[in-house]
This record gives C-alpha cells, structure tokens and sequence, in this order.
C-alpha cells in the first residue's frame, strides 16, 4: 500500500512538471522587460495621429501582453486602442478621454510582471489676452521690468522678448538685460534711451512630437534721457527661492538679477563651503547653473550684485533630494517546496521611498505563509503555488522602481547525475578528509554512507553531517576503499559512489622565522618542506590571509628558485604596508602544512587622524587630532600644513606651539588671515622620516575683522575742468578681512584745516572723482586713504600731494624765429612762457609748420619732450616759404599760438653723385679721383665734398674743399674691406653719394667696368693678378 501511494505522488509530481500551464523547471523562464513605456506629452487637440506605448519582454514562452490605465484594464478590443506586439496604439488621443498613467502585463505560464508607469499627458498653450498692455516709462539709469504674464500652459514654458518686429530679440549680453524663465518677465539693470520701443514676450512650449509658439501684445516702452542721470547701488529684484528643493543627478538653476547705475556685476558663492567646480563657468552671471547635482551641492548659496556705488545681496538654502535606488535586489530562486524562502530588497532616496511587493502584479501582504515586512518577505513551508513572478517596489514623490525575481518551487525525486561523489578522493596520512553528497532532490532526502557493505555512523574518527558530508579523521592507510552515498525522498532513491586513496602527510620541515627591518631593506623568509613523493609540491605565500602574487619579477616578492622543497620568500625594497603575519603553506592535491612569521617594518608615522578645527578667531584656529600608528619608532614631532582659497599649495604654517612634540594631539595655528577659506592636514615624523600627511580638514573660514593695512599707490591728478581725481590701487583679497568693503577717501587744500571724508563702497573702486566748480586749476591737495568692512575701519595711508585738473596755458612763447639751415631743415627759437601763465606742469613746447599756400589747420606738429627754446624741424621740402608757429602745452592741452614767423628753405644740393671714380694703388694706400659736380641753375652751389671711410664698425669723415677732387686713403693689413662714399656739399645740404666698395685678398682679379687709362689709374675695367678690388655702386644720400 504504502509502495502504491509513493508511486501516485511521483506521478503527480511528474503531471506537475510538464503539465500545459504549468513553468517547466529548466526549460521555461519568466518574463522579463527589455522595453518600458515612457511618458508622453501629446499636443491637445492634434488630430489623426496615434500614440506609440512601447512594451517588450523576454521569456520562455513568448509573453502575452496586457495594459491597465490608471488601474484598470485596457479593452485592447476597441478600435481606439489596438496591440501590435506589445505596443499600445492609441488613435486619436483625447485629452479627457485617453490622459492618465499607463501600465504595460508581460504574463506567461511561469508568472507576470507589471512595468513602471507611463503618463500620457495633453500639452497646450493658450493665446495671450488681446487686451493692449499698458505703457511704461523710465528715465535714463533707472531699472526696469516688464511683465510677461503669461497664458495657461503644459508644460513649462521657455521665454524670449523681441523688440519692434519679430525676429529682433532682445539680447542679454553685457548682463544689462535679464529674461527670467521662472515668470518670463524682462528686467533692465540701467536703461538708455536706445532702450525704447514696443516689447512682446515670446513663449514657447516643447512637447515629444512638437513646439508652439505664441506672442503678447506689445508693451510700450519710453525712456527719457538724463543728462545727469544719478548713479545708484545695486538693488537685487530677481530673487532666487530662500528654499530650493533639487534632485540629484539633475540640473538646477538659481536666478539673480540687480537694478543700479552703473549696471551691477554678479558674483555667487556658497556661503558654508567652497563653490562647486562644476557651477564655476556661470558663477559670474545671472543664472547659477548646478549641473548632475549631488548630495555634496546642498548648504547655503549667496548672489552679490556690486558696483563703484555699492553692493546688495541676497541668500538661500538649496535642499537636494533623489529618486529611488537600488542598494539591494533580490534574485532568481529555485526552491524545494516546503522550504522557506527570504527575499530582501534595500532602496535609497530622499524622501526615503516605501517599499511593497507584487506576486504575478498582485499585491502581496501579510497572511497565511505570507510575512511581508518593508522590505523583507518571507513565505513559510513552500508549495508549488508559490512558483511566479515577484516584485519589489520602491516609491518616493520623485519615482518608481522595479526589481523582479522569479521564484521556482522545486519537486523532484533524488538524482546524482549533475553532482556525483567524487570517483577518486585522494588523502594523506594522520589528516583527514570530506566526501560530498549533493544530489538534486526536492524535498530534501534523507542520506546516509556506507563503506562496502557496513553502513558509517558517527564515531571517534568518522562524522556523517545532516547535509550529507562524510568527515573521515586521523585517516590511516586501512581508510583506503569504496564509499557510497545513499538518498532518499518520499519520491525515490539514488546512491554515488567514490574510491578513498590514502597518501603520505606534507609537512614543514623549516618554517619562516620573526623579523625586523627598517622601510627599504631587503628580507628572506625562509620556508622547506617535505611530502608524498607521487604527488608535485608547491609553496604559496600570504600576507595577513592574502595571497601573493609571486610571478611579476619587478614586483616586490620574488620567489627564491632552488630545490622543489624549498619555497624561500625574498621581499625586496620593504615597505610599511608589506608588514604583518606572512603565512608559508607547502600543498599538493591531497593536504597542505603552514607555517607563519611576524615581519616587523620600522618607518615614518602613519597619517594623524581624526583631525578637527575648533575655536575659530581672525587669525588663529585650534587643531586637534588623533595620534596615527608610530611603525614601531616614536613619533618626534608634528608639522602643521595649510593652504588657502588664493593659493594653491600646501605650506606650513605657524604654530603655538611653535615646535609641536610628538605626544601632543592639539595645537593653535596662529598668524592666519581674517575672513579667509583654511584647509588643514598633520604630518608626523620619526627618526625614520616624515610621513603621510592627516586627511584634510573640512573647509574652514576664519572670523572677521577690522582691516589692517592702508591701500596703497594713493596718487591722481588731470581728469576734466573743475575735477579732483584721486587713484589707487584696489586691495586684494587677503588684506579686507571681512565683507562689507569699501574706502575712506578723505582731502583737504594743502592750506586747509578740515578733512573731507567720502566713503567709496566697492571693493573694486581704483578712483574717485571730487566735482566742485570753485576748484582752480591745478590746485594742490593733501590726500589719504584706508579701508573699511562691517567690522571697522583700518588705517589711514601716508599722505600724498595731488593736484586738481590742470587747463590749457593761457599764454604764448614771444620771439619767434625761423632760419632755414639747409633745403630740408629750420631751426625754430622763442622766448619761454612763465610757469605761473601754464595752469599746471609745463610739458613743453608744439611747433607748427605750413606752406604758404596751405591752411593752418592742416600744419605738421612737432613736439618738444622738454622745455628747450629752440628746435629743428626735418624733412621739409626745398625752396618753399613756411609759416611757423609756437605754442606751449600741458596736461590739459596746448594755449595760445604764437605770432607766425615766415622762412624758406634753400635751394636743394645737386642730386648727381660725383662721376668717373678711379682709384691708383701705391703701396698701402688707395688714391681715389672723381670729376667735379657742377651745380645746376635751381641746385645750390657745392662747397666741397665729403669722403666717408668705413671699416669694421669704424668710421671717418673728410671734408675737402671744392677745389680738391681727389684723396688718399690706407688699405686694411688684413682680408677685410673699406667702404667709401663720396658725394658733394653746399648751404642745400648734402648731395647724391657715390659708394665704393675696397678690399685687399688673395685673388687674381678684380671687377670693374670700363678701361685702363695710359696713366695707370683703372676706370672700372676687368685685370689679372691685382690684389684689391674696387666696386663702385651710386646711391642717394648717405
């Protein structure tokens, strides 16, 4: 009877597994997605178009699919919606009809999965109102906004503003206009009058399949000019929330945007941390973008809006939350029924996400077998019905995620055939060994052994363990045999059987000794071992339980090569990290023997942890840390090292005390900077060196304080009528030790008792100008400076002395006299102005120069650099008639010309150099003859002429008179060569040049042109054997 009914249950079971319906364990799998729907946004009202919900899933048999919106099914049959694959068609989409969230079924025989859901949502955007918009009207520097009010719309709207006609769009370069795209408004920081005109705000909607457009009606806009339009501080109107909630991994966006006069800069930074690397391109700008944002971006961010007349600010948190994600899912199951099963699934996210489950897109709670807990389920006593598809959910205000298993409930008669025991288990002597048993069986059989015919039971030297694993100790060579493994469930039995071989035991013979080093020397650990001569033996090392890898031979651990039962380990080049318990093992396939050894590494001191800043004053922080491992030599002593936001190395930094001993944890870095960014780290150090620097400090920005030093390059001067300008140069960053910066500019006549104090506040102001009507030209005033924040005032500078705006003089240089000294040149002399008559520093002197026939307006100017009385004037045209002029000059400009004086230059020299060059040779000189150059009627007489001698960088002049036409000259000892130019001179200045080349070398010849004269002098002809050669070129002046 009870053979009958084992027989049933088999059959059943059997039924079970390749029934119609029913998941067939290692042939069917379940569904799983390879294709999601996602969200659309359709435009509203768009006709004769369909909408594509994709949806495909992988499985064993094909899946079928079926859709549920907003938690109801589908009717797939209904010619508005159609199946193609998996893919929902919907036709005609209907915004009241056909919105809402969709959901796609993937079911087959082994369970169902449900996807994540998929919105159809209807984008539309409205018209604006045809109402005319009011006009509006601002004065020239004033800010100005103009309000889009934008029409009903899906979904978000982007925003521009065109002026007069489409497509003239307003442009926000130069950061003077601003288009928010949080309310579409457009602000001007300072309006012009080039600013009016009508203005209409173009909205723009993006949807999957398309983009609308729409415009306002127009805003007139009239600025009225200003001639004296009043400069203002700025004034921030676009205001970024005081909240902002950001999601990670996404982009944000902060807006800032300041009216004033001059048009105000932006600047942005985090207020408790360093700004982030990644928002540092738009950190300058109206718009701070936050791209991929992380947890590490939240905290407080700050937008300055400043200019020469001051600054505004304005403050808020970013808050950053996230999406689910997984940190642990669950996987496939195979299960033998009545078992239990635990699955746990673990999501992150912020708000944190609620977790539930689904079995074939069902709920799942707790009941019956059932304990559902969060993320944790468990099913008690399995049966086959729990077989299916299960999903663990996790759900937050940002998203939905999916994780899917499938769960497998096995049932299945006893079988060896995928894990049979091991045919050969080899084993050595006096150890001891375990044969497996794990046969494929559900529900869990019962096993047992048996050596031949004698069933094993527990014993002094035999353990037979409920999962079927045979323990065999102290193994002698009467354990060598068969061995045969017996299983049984309730639907069959099945036996394996292995043979036991017994070897001899390996062991180590010479085990590895303790050692200490220093960090950088070279160690043996020595380790031998003998075994069962059948089998290979081979040596393995590890480090604190890790394994060497002996085979790279530039690496750290060689193995010494010797005898096969010798594994010697050589470290070289030893290292602080390569200290520990080094593990020798000598193994073959049947045991293994270890032996360890302690090797000790001395070096310089581990990093100092815990490092924290306390006590925060202007200049002074208090460190404090943990001490780090000492690697076995005392630590000597600490070096603190820090590093600021202006620079971008580590350096050290002062201390209290000054030398830090090394069982000290705290110290007061001392001499640091007011309101600056501080990183911090610790360095320890031995006799053995220094060592790895702490972790960095967090971010740390000192208190603030009243400044400390003056600006400096206090001077001035010029500018316009009636001004005081007063200059200097703008005080870095590490010397305003606050915010709130500005200047104390205070002045006073140099014959004065009281000071005029004016507050500059901006701390990038190099200038400020004093206007006053009454100042008189070139006034001198006494003049200081010094520096403010929200904590005080700093000291004032050393006096300087500036001067007001100088004016043109108002007097002009007397005597004027011209006299011509060649065709090509005057020289001009006056008699000099009084400084008193100048209104400020004399420069010098401009003379004017003019043709007869020209108008004084078009005159050449020629400056003097100094207050000399006379000048020459070059390059001027011969026998013409000039008008001159003199005026003085300063600062300011030039005064008053001076009455004109008349002159003309001279005839011009002739522009013929002299002809028929010869040259003789006598010894080691060259005589050089040439015809005279006769004067044409309108050329000037020639006076003479002029021989110039180069050689080597040297010159020499010879002036001879006109009757001499002929000179004698010395020839270089060496190779080299002589240049001379001859040409005529008179009261026209100098003539047309005749250039001749000399040189003595060892040639044979020399190069000329014409003939041999009878008496003996050469007019450029070709000889043989000559040692000087002559060429002879014509220029025009020298």
């Amino acid at each position: 009877m009870g053979l009958l009914c084992l027989l049933v249950l088999s059959s059943a079971a059997l039924s079970y597994a390749v029934g119609g319906d029913v998941c067939v364990s290692g042939h069917d799998s379940g569904p799983v997605f390879e294709e999601q729907p996602s969200s659309v946004v359709y435009p509203e009202g768009l006709k004769e178009v369909s909408v594509t919900l994709s949806c495909r899933a992988r499985a064993s048999p094909a899946a079928s699919y079926r859709w549920r919106v907003n938690g109801t099914e589908v009717e797939v049959g209904d010619p508005h919606f159609r199946l193609v694959a998996g893919n929902l068609v919907i036709s005609g989409p209907q915004s009241g009809r056909d919105g809402g969230s969709y959901q796609c079924l993937a079911i087959n025989r082994c369970g169902t999965i449900v996807s994540h859901a998929a919105n159809l949502k209807f984008g539309y955007l409205q018209d604006f109102p045809p109402e005319s918009r009011s006009p509006q009207t601002a004065t020239e520097g004033t800010g100005v906004f103009l309000t889009c009010q934008p029409p009903a719309h899906y979904p978000a709207l982007s925003y521009r503003w065109f002026v007069n006609e489409f497509p003239s769009f307003v442009q926000p370069g130069g950061g003077r206009a601003f288009v928010s795209q949080v309310t579409g408004n457009l602000y001007l920081a300072s309006s012009v009058p080039a600013d009016s005109g009508k203005y209409f705000c173009f909205s723009t909607i993006t949807m999957d399949i398309s983009t609308k457009s729409t415009f306002s009606r127009a805003t007139q806009l009239t600025v009225l000019p200003d001639v004296n339009s009043r400069k203002s501080a700025p004034s921030i109107k676009v205001r970024f929330p005081t909240e902002t909630y950001a999601l990670a991994r996404h982009t944000t966006q902060l807006e800032c945007f300041a009216y004033g006069n001059p048009v105000p800069k932006l600047r942005w930074r985090k207020v408790d941390g360093l700004l982030p690397s990644k928002a540092e391109e738009s950190s300058e700008g109206p718009v701070l973008t936050l791209p991929d944002v992380a947890f590490d971006d939240e905290g407080i961010y700050e937008c300055e809006a400043y200019n020469s007349e001051g600054l505004d600010t304005h403050q808020g948190r970013v808050t950053v939350q996230a999406q689910p994600e997984w940190l642990q899912v669950m996987s496939d199951s195979e299960v033998e029924i009545s078992s239990e099963l635990s699955w746990s699934c673990i999501a992150s996210g912020k708000p944190r996400p609620s977790i539930h489950w689904l079995r074939n897109g069902q709920p799942l709670s707790t009941q019956d077998r059932v304990e559902v807990n969060g993320g944790r389920l468990k099913i008690l006593s399995l049966s086959l019905e729990d077989t299916g598809m299960y999903q663990c959910v996790a759900e937050n205000k940002h998203g939905t995620i999916f994780s899917n298993a499938e769960l497998r409930v096995q049932v299945q008669a006893p079988d060896f055939r995928r894990h049979p025991v091991r045919k050969l288990v080899p084993a050595a002597r006096g150890g001891q060994v375990m044969m497996e048993c794990r046969p494929r069986a559900a529900p869990k059989p019962t096993l047992f052994w048996s050596r031949g015919t004698e069933l094993l039971t527990n014993s002094s030297r035999v353990t037979v363990t409920p999962n079927g694993q045979l323990w065999i100790h102290n193994i002698s060579r009467a354990d060598e045999g068969k061995y045969t493994c017996f299983a049984e469930n309730y639907l069959g039995k099945a036996n394996s059987t292995g043979h036991l071989s017994v070897r001899d035991a390996t062991k180590i013979t010479l085990a590895p000794s303790n050692a200490d080093i220093n960090q950088g020397d070279n160690v043996t650990l020595q380790c031998h071992a003998s075994h069962d001569p059948t089998m290979d033996l081979t040596f393995t090392w590890a480090l604190n339980g890790a394994l060497l890898d002996l085979e790279d031979p530039s690496g750290p651990y060689q193995r010494i090569e010797g005898k096969e039962t010798i594994g010697d380990l050589l470290i070289v080049n030893g290292q602080l990290g390569q200290a520990g318990l080094y593990s020798c093992t000598a193994q073959t396939v049947v045991d293994s023997a270890s032996a360890s050894a302690k090797l000790v590494i001395r070096g310089p001191p581990g990093p100092p942890g815990g490092l924290i800043v306390k006590n925060v004053a202007d200049t002074s922080v208090e460190l404090r840390w943990s001490r780090g491992y000492d690697n076995h030599s005392p630590i000597g002593k600490y070096v603190i090292m820090g590093r600021s936001a202006l620079t971008s190395g580590w350096k050290r930094m002062r201390t209290e005390p000054t030398n830090i001993e090394g069982n000290a944890e705290s110290a007061r870095v001392i001499g640091l900077l007011p309101w600056m960014d501080y990183e911090f780290h610790v360095i320890a150090s031995n006799i053995l060196g220094s060592g790895e620097p702490s972790m960095a400090s967090h971010t740390v920005r000192t208190q603030q304080a009243a400044p400390t030093v003056a600006p400096s390059g206090l001077g001035g001067g010029g500018g316009d009528r009636n001004e005081l300008i007063i200059t200097w140069t703008p005080m870095a960053r590490e010397y305003q030790n606050g915010d709130g910066f500005g200047y104390i500019v205070a002045f006073k006549r140099r014959d004065a008792e009281t000071w005029t104090m004016v507050r500059v506040p901006s701390v990038e102001s190099s200038r400020y100008v004093y206007t006053n009507q009454s100042l008189s030209p070139y006034s001198p005033f006494e003049v200081k400076i010094k520096a403010y924040n929200r904590k005080g005032e700093g000291p004032f500078s050393q006096m300087a002395l500036v001067h007001s705006a100088e004016e043109e003089p108002t007097v002009a240089p007397s005597s004027i006299n011209a006299t011509a000294l060649t065709a090509f040149e005057i020289q001009v002399s006056w008699h000099p102005v009084h400084h008193h008559s100048s209104h400020g520093i004399l420069r010098g002197y401009e003379i004017r120069y003019w043709r007869q026939h020209e108008r004084e307006a078009a005159a050449d100017r020629v400056r003097t650099a100094g207050l000399e009385m006379t000048a020459r004037v070059a390059g001027l045209r011969p026998s013409t008639r000039y008008h001159v002029a003199v005026l003085a000059y300063n600062s300011a400009g030039t005064g008053p010309a001076s009455p004109r004086a008349t002159v003309t230059t001279k005839r011009p020299p002739p522009n013929r150099p002299p002809g028929n060059v010869s040259w003789k040779t006598e010894g080691s000189w060259v005589t050089v003859r040439w015809d005279p150059v006769r004067a044409l009627h309108n050329e000037s007489a020639v006076s003479g002429y002029k021989v110039l001698y180069k050689h080597e960088g040297q010159t020499a002049l010879k002036v001879l008179d006109k009757s001499k036409t002929s000179v004698s000259l010395p020839l270089p000892q060496d190779n080299g060569y002589v240049v001379l130019e001859i040409r005529s001179w008179g009261e026209g200045g100098d003539g047309a040049a005749h250039e001749t080349i000399v040189s003595r070398d060892s040639g044979t010849g020399m190069m000329v042109q014409s003939h041999v004269s009878p008496t003996g002098f050469h007019h450029m002809s070709l000889l043989l054997g000559i040692t000087f050669s002559i060429f002879t070129t014509g220029s025009l002046g020298l």
